[in-house]
């Protein structure tokens, strides 16, 4: 299954190659941002496999957050049946 995760950008860099910092929940990682010149600091993109690939507003990544939190749980309860 593929999954565009969403996160906020901490930072961006352009060294030749639009890049950002971006923070999944508290993981930071790298991300290419070339696919979203609009996007800034303090804006929420959706990342699939290292790349931006659009913006969201926070409202809506706030909604995935929480739906991946209720996942994990699920897939919590689930291990500790009878």
């Amino acid at each position: 299954m593929c999954l565009g995760i969403p996160g906020k950008i901490l930072s961006i860099a352009d060294d030749g190659l639009r890049t950002g910092k971006v923070s999944f929940g508290g993981i930071v990682k790298d991300v290419c941002l070339a696919y979203v010149p609009e996007a800034g600091v303090g804006d929420y993109v959706i990342v699939h496999v290292g790349f931006a690939i659009s913006k969201v507003d926070e409202e809506e990544a706030k909604k995935v957050f929480e739906l991946l939190e209720e996942m994990g749980e699920l897939a919590e309860a689930g291990g500790q049946g009878p």
